[in-house]
This record gives C-alpha cells, structure tokens and sequence, in this order.
C-alpha cells in the first residue's frame, strides 16, 4: 500500500479520496523541517502546498519518494530539476484559477474605491462620505501580465466590467487574448498604457522582480498594481519608493516576498496608507479547496496506479 505524507494544510477532502483510492495516509500539516528530512524515507508520495520547501536536500533524504504533489499551481518551493535527475514526478492542481481571478478584481475594486480606507474611518466614528472621490473601472484599461489561466479569467471579468484589457506573456498568446477578449502586447506598451496592472506569472529566474524601479518608472502616473502571483516578482523597496512619491495611487497584494513578512521594508510596505494587504489568500475558497483536493487525488492515483493494484 503506498504511503502518503501531507505536510500542509488540505482540505478533508483530499484524504478522503487517497484513503478510498487505496493509499495508506499520514497528515502533519505542522510537520518541521527536522522531522520531514529524518522521516521522509518512508513515503512514496510527499504532498505540499508553499510553507514546505522541496529541495535537493530533501528529496535526497525521501529515498522511496515517487511523486510531490502540490497543492495549488505555484512551483517555486520544489526544486524541479533535482526532482528530476532522481526521477520523482511532480504533479500540481490549478483548481484555484477561477478563486484568485476573483480575489484579483475584488483587490482591484476596492483599491479604485478606497473600501478599506472608509471602513476603518467609519469604524472609527467619522462618516466621511465624498471626502475621497474614487474611481470607475468601466473605460479604464487593465494590463494583465501572465495570461494563464488566472490572467485569462482576469481578462474576462475585467471585460465584463467595461475594461479594456491588454494582455502580456512571453508565449504568443494572440489567440486566447482575443478568445478572452483582450489585446495581445508588448510589456513595454502595456506598461505606459494601463491604468491598472495585474500580475499572474510563476516565480522563475526570469520573473525573480521583473516589476522594478525601471517598470514602475515606465508606469502611468496614478496607476494601481496588483499582485495575486508571488511576491518576489515585484521588487518591494521600489514598489515602496513609488507609493511615497505619487507615481503610484495604490497597491494591493495577496503575496509578499516572505511570509509572513520579515523584512522592516516588507512590514512598512503592508502598514502603507496606500496598500490592501492580504495574507495569501487567494486560494483560500471552499470551492477551491475542494477542486484541489479531487484533482490532486487523481493526479496522485495516476501516477502510481500499478501499486494500487
């Protein structure tokens, strides 16, 4: 019976399904680093979600590991090419595509219509109605950077909104930008054009803060940037500089370079007047939860379905 360690938080769900597909499972969702590389000879299957790094180390240490499964889409915490050269597959679930595009425009909403700053005043005792016009979407432009699954239902919900939406990936993306009715362009466009920016790209070397002091500077004055993918794409500090200078009207991130956050930079970026700040959440929907759970179960199953029997 092959054995699966679920080191993170999961829905029930998902050792429900991996208990009735035959699986022997153990879940440690606040498993240390100390005990995962002492104990991890004795799985097959390690699944995770990103508080667990995969590194080379570790997937050294799982002598008898045949798959990592992680939870969500993101694979920055798994080292890809160690997994690899020792032949451990890795399988993921992009079941929370629908549930971060919406967390994306809702970020995007209440930055344009400063909700969290009137709640806290309101709570506060005041009632400061018009004190701090905000602004419509409809006619606006979004630039989406990244047009996966995520940043294509960005697209969408952002066009049903009256938006005109400008998409950027390095592939060639012309045919879905048009299917999710937007326009394919350049970075450079997309960047002086929008008055809104959206970011969906995986963290790879090529993306570790593609959003720095030169983009930021490249801009529309008054631009609001949001960031549902992972925090280390943006360069904080700057992102900081151009809150405090004006060139940006605000920022919203789901995401932050360590979390929870560490760096002084990182504290001062969350407390900022200008900034909504969730804790990674995107996610974070029952709905989500659920789809996760039933795609990883069979993601898991196929790949080890000669010894299930």
């Amino acid at each position: 019976m092959p054995s699966v360690l679920v080191a993170d938080p999961v829905d029930s769900l998902l050792l429900r399904l991996l208990s009735e597909r035959g699986f022997e499972v153990e879940y440690r969702p606040k498993v240390s680093r100390e005990e995962l590389l002492r104990e991890a000879h004795r799985f097959d299957v390690l699944v995770v979600r990103s508080r667990t790094r995969v590194d080379s180390e570790l997937l050294k240490a799982a002598t008898s590991l045949k798959v990592v499964a992680r939870a969500g889409a993101g694979l920055d915490n798994i080292d890809l090419e160690a997994a690899r050269r020792l032949g451990v597959k890795v399988v993921y679930s992009a079941g929370a595509s629908q549930s971060v595009a919406e967390l994306t425009i809702g970020l995007l909403v209440a930055a344009f219509r400063m909700i969290p700053l009137y709640d806290r005043l309101v709570k506060l005792g005041e009632w400061p109605k018009g004190r701090y016009p905000g602004r419509e979407l409809a006619g606006k432009t979004l630039g989406v950077i990244g047009f996966g699954r995520i940043g294509s239902r960005v697209a969408k919900l952002a066009k049903a909104l009256g938006m005109h939406v400008l998409a950027y990936d390095k592939r060639d993306i012309a045919g879905e930008a048009r299917e999710a009715g937007a326009e394919p362009s350049s970075l450079s466009y997309l960047l002086s054009e929008s008055h809104a920016i959206t970011l969906h790209v995986p963290l790879t070397r090529e993306t570790y803060r593609m959003i720095s002091w030169r983009e930021l500077e490249a801009m529309r004055d008054g631009a609001v940037l949001v960031n549902t993918s992972r925090g280390a794409v943006v360069d904080g500090r700057a992102l900081l500089s151009a809150l405090n200078s004006g060139k940006l009207a605000a920022a919203a991130v789901d995401v932050l370079e360590h979390e929870p956050p560490k760096e002084s930079w990182e504290k001062e970026l969350i407390a900022h007047p200008k900034v909504i700040a969730t804790p990674h959440i995107g996610a974070e929907t029952s709905e989500a939860r659920r789809r996760i759970a039933a795609e990883l179960a069979e993601a898991i199953a196929r790949e080890l379905g000669d010894e299930l029997g």
